[in-house]
């Protein structure tokens, strides 16, 4: 939504009190992420201004006819005048017809090429157009309402009783492949929004009259406290196929829950399907190992359980005693013990306890503190396989993390064998995905980075796509997640650095000279073999 103004928007909507200056802030904050978007809409898609006053201001602001558009504003049949694939390109959505006007919404009325465009196209109809500001979300939203119409599914019909709505929203998350819903109270609405692929998208916003009955209902169903107005922690056990991880947390505007989905039996990938080298003496160097500690360091979301379930899907044989502690236990696998903590039995006293048990291989959900960290060491040095995850940004960092904890250089240099780290990067869909050749600066980007570690590239006849965006993909023009891998082997040169009590720095410089490359090696091959896209990996890893 571009301004006729010389102020820019922000300063605009401040002069206005529709936003603060920290709400401008957190707005640009996001937009580094997101380019695209302008910052109307991320006002409104993070929930930072009353939905009315801001349109309402921007239409001053830019001279333009607003329009808060809804499924319940749009009182014609949109494709008998404009295709839902033309709508979408365009970012625009007729919505009412006047005799021989037609009034269409947009999401940036300077885009002069998109609006000449549906005015060409109403005028071979025989109407006039008129044109009116709104925010893209909405667009997106109406338009995925549109595409669902017919089927009669997979959309959120809000005017149904809150169990059926509560029922459709986590039923339509499961659909469309989310791994968390967010039902987010704001000011005047309470937004639903569901992480897919590792992004959020807003799927709905609800009158703040629901918000009393939805509370209520989620509460209900995963059995927290109704009358208690504070932080809570439930469970949700009603759909057959999904243990549901419920979490409460008082906002300003009330109570905001997020909602885990963790689909029972799942099945496992192959460790090759998630990204991992394609080579059998990698893994069995990285894994099919006795005495020692294997551990998968990434952020939250980004796979580190499904690529455990891999190795010991790799590991598991009738001769093999493998017992997992987790919290929950995430998929259910035949021959192996699955331990799953609660508020009586922590990792460590569950750790304790199969310690007795005979086993050859234990996997421990996450190193989370000190008294786990030792009896974790404790069991790698004798005769036990141990396989855990960690939060660090690569797998170098492993050894700090642990120093920060209080595990002795000398635990760490004789037990660490493997720290391996990993990034889910969002892959093309393959329904919509567009081939075309790499452009200079992407080559030129490629190759430089590459060649930092020594490492070649040759790009005859190799593509890569560009998203577009269709039914199958949610209008995102990306389907599913590639890991891409790091993996950092414990030499006799890094013990012994360890054991100097050498920084993350000189272990680091001694693991490039005996070969290690980091995470965005990985990423960059990918993006050379057509796996993912340069723009995605940027998005992910932050290289340039």
């Amino acid at each position: 939504m571009a301004g006729k103004n010389k102020a820019p928007l922000g300063i605009e909507l401040i002069k206005r009190g529709v936003a603060t200056q920290e709400d401008i802030e957190k707005a640009i904050e996001y937009q580094k992420n997101h380019p695209n978007k302008k910052i109307g809409d991320i006002l409104n898609v993070l929930g930072l201004c009353n939905q009315t006053e801001l349109i309402k201001a921007m239409g001053e602001i830019l001279d333009e006819k607003v329009m808060l558009l809804t499924r319940e504003t749009v009182k014609i049949d949109v494709r008998q005048y404009v295709s839902l694939d033309v709508c979408k390109t365009c970012s625009a959505v007729p919505f009412v017809i006047e005799g021989k006007k037609m009034l269409v919404c947009f999401a940036d009325t300077a885009n002069k090429k998109s609006i000449e465009q549906i005015r060409l196209l109403l005028m071979t109809k025989g109407l006039v157009m008129e044109k009116y500001l709104t925010f893209e979300s909405n667009i997106e939203q109406v338009l995925r309402s549109l595409e669902g119409r017919s089927e009669g599914e997979g959309e959120i019909r809000t005017n149904t009783d809150i169990t059926s709505l509560v029922d459709t929203i986590m039923k339509t998350a499961m659909d469309k492949r989310a791994s968390d819903v967010h039902i987010e109270p704001m000011e005047n609405s309470v937004r639903v929004r569901y992480r897919i692929d590792g992004d959020l998208i807003t799927v709905a916003n609800l009158e703040k009259s629901k918000q009393a009955q939805l509370v209520g209902r989620l509460k209900a169903i995963s059995n927290m406290h109704q009358e208690k107005q504070e932080n809570q922690d439930g469970r949700i056990v009603i759909y057959e196929d999904f243990n549901i991880r419920a979490s409460s947390q008082k906002t300003i505007h009330g109570e905001k829950f997020c909602l885990r989905l963790l689909k029972k039996n799942s099945g496992i990938r192959n460790i090759f399907d998630l990204g991992f080298p394609n080579d059998d003496g990698i893994l069995h160097k990285c894994f099919d190992k006795k005495n020692s500690i294997t551990i998968i360091a990434a952020p939250t979301g980004e796979g580190k359980t499904t690529t455990l379930y891999s190795i010991l899907d790799y590991l598991n044989k009738p001769e093999i005693n493998i017992t997992t502690v987790e919290d929950p236990v995430e998929i259910r696998v035949s021959g192996i013990n699955q331990i799953e903590v609660d508020a009586k039995q922590s990792f460590a006293d569950a750790l304790r306890t199969i310690l007795r048990q005979d086993p050859d291989v234990i996997l421990l959900g996450e190193i989370r503190d000190l008294e786990t960290a030792e009896i974790a060491f404790q069991a790698g040095q004798t005769g036990h396989y141990v396989l855990s995850t960690i939060h660090t940004i690569n797998a170098v960092e492993v050894v700090t993390r642990l120093k920060k904890m209080g595990v002795t250089e000398y635990d760490i240099a004789s037990t660490l064998a493997t720290a391996i780290s990993q990034r889910l990067v969002r892959t093309i869909c393959p329904e919509c995905g567009e081939k075309r050749p790499f452009t200079a600066e992407e080559k030129k980007i490629i190759t430089e980075m590459l060649a930092k570690y020594g490492q070649k590239v040759d790009f005859t006849g190799k593509f890569t796509y560009e998203p577009k965006g269709c039914k199958e993909c949610n209008q995102t023009g990306f389907r599913g997640r590639l890991g891409v891998f790091e993996i950092l082997e414990i030499t006799d040169a890094i013990k012994a650095a360890m054991a100097d009590g050498a920084s993350s720095i000189k272990i680091r410089e001694i693991a490039l000279s005996e070969g290690y490359l980091p995470l965005h090696i990985d990423a960059l091959k990918k993006v050379v073999d057509g796996k993912l896209t340069l723009n995605e990996v940027n998005k992910k890893l932050a290289l340039y």
